[in-house]
C-alpha cells in the first residue's frame, strides 16, 4: 500500500538584517554641538519587517565638529548611549516582532 508523503514545506527563514540609522540629528548653531540625536533601526527578513524609533539628548558633551559627523560616529554614539544590553534588547523585541508576522495569533476584522 502506498505512503502518503507530505508536501507542505514550511518557508524558509533567513536571518534578519538589522540597520541602525540616523534620521535627525539637532544641534547649537552657536557651537555646533550635537544635542540630540534621532535614531531608526529596522529588522528585516526578506518578508517581513519591523522597525524602532527614538532620540536621545546629549546634553553637549560630544566635541566632535558637525561637519566632521558620519553615520557610523553617530551610531556608536547611540549603541554607546544604550550599551550592549540595551542594543541587543531592542533588536530582540524586533525580532519579536517579526516571529508575531510570521505566526500571527490574533487578528481583527469583521466576519461579513
Amino acid at each position: 500500500m502506498p505512503t502518503k508523503t507530505d508536501t507542505t514545506t514550511k518557508p524558509v527563514v533567513t536571518a534578519p538584517t538589522v540597520t541602525w540609522g540616523i534620521a535627525n540629528l539637532d544641534r547649537n548653531l552657536a557651537d555646533g554641538k550635537v544635542t540630540a540625536v534621532h535614531w531608526t533601526v529596522n529588522a528585516d527578513d526578506g518578508t517581513y519587517s519591523a522597525g524602532a524609533y527614538g532620540s536621545i539628548g546629549l546634553d553637549g558633551e560630544i566635541d566632535t565638529p558637525f561637519k566632521d559627523l558620519t553615520p557610523d560616529i553617530v551610531i556608536g554614539w547611540v549603541k554607546s548611549h544604550f550599551g550592549e544590553d540595551k542594543v541587543a534588547e531592542i533588536q530582540n523585541a524586533l525580532f519579536d516582532q517579526l516571529q508575531a508576522q510570521r505566526e500571527p495569533k490574533t487578528g481583527s476584522g469583521l466576519p461579513w
